[in-house]
């Protein structure tokens, strides 16, 4: 039985892992209520109903995805900076990637304030 327990705590694991991250979907599971007279999907894209309006969604998808891929490259820097040993190679080369995410973030911020402050301006001067 001792062998197995360690398999046992692993799976354990895994599954309290998903249960945990998971659990936000339950408490918005019934936060929209689909329209009774039709299908319940929207033939607009976010929202949006103008192409400038589509523009924004896009931009907007974009600027999240690369802050995803620069916050994951951020994190993976990290681990290789712990896990590097006292290896100084590996030591700036994780150093070289950590600087370069946060550069990557701080650029994203830029361009997505730079796109509010655009809309706001040109498109929407009425939500200034």
């Amino acid at each position: 039985m001792k062998k197995y327990s360690h398999k046992i705590a692993q799976i354990g694991s895994v599954v309290l892992g998903f249960v945990v991250a998971l659990s936000p979907m339950l408490a918005f599971a019934q936060l929209h209520l689909p329209d009774a007279g039709g299908t319940g999907l929207s033939n607009t894209f976010g929202g949006a109903t103008t192409l400038s309006g589509l523009i924004l969604e896009v931009i907007n998808i974009i600027l999240a995805l690369a802050g995803l891929i620069a916050v994951l490259i951020l994190i993976i820097g990290g681990f290789r900076y712990v896990t590097s040993f006292g290896n100084e190679e590996a030591v700036g080369k994780a150093k070289k990637m950590i600087i370069n995410a946060i550069i990557g973030i701080i650029i994203i911020i830029l361009a997505f304030v730079i796109v509010r402050v655009v809309t706001n301006v040109f498109i929407n001067p009425s939500n200034i």
